[in-house]
């Protein structure tokens, strides 16, 4: 029998281009995202009027399968243990 395997999740880093904590912390996952075998997007909140009202300065953040994940900080362990749910 064929083991099953949960569907690749995707990760979006919401960022801004005048954002250093956004290099900081897509910095920080990518390797994490990539053990993981999931999909990073980095997403420039500027370039879309809508994201841009919904993220206003509260970025960077993380959203997994588009659900919120995490704002500003990212922990590590608690990234690698959703991506591996």
């Amino acid at each position: 029998m064929m083991p099953v395997r949960s569907p690749v999740k995707n990760v979006e880093l919401m960022v801004r281009a005048t954002c250093g904590s956004c290099d900081r912390v897509a910095r920080q996952i990518a390797p994490i995202v990539e053990a993981a075998g999931a999909a990073l997007t980095l997403v420039d909140v500027d370039a879309d009027a809508e994201l841009a009202a919904e993220y206003g300065d509260r970025v960077p953040v993380v959203v997994i399968d588009g659900e919120e994940f995490a704002c500003w900080e990212v922990d590590d362990a608690d990234l690698a243990a959703e991506l591996a749910s």
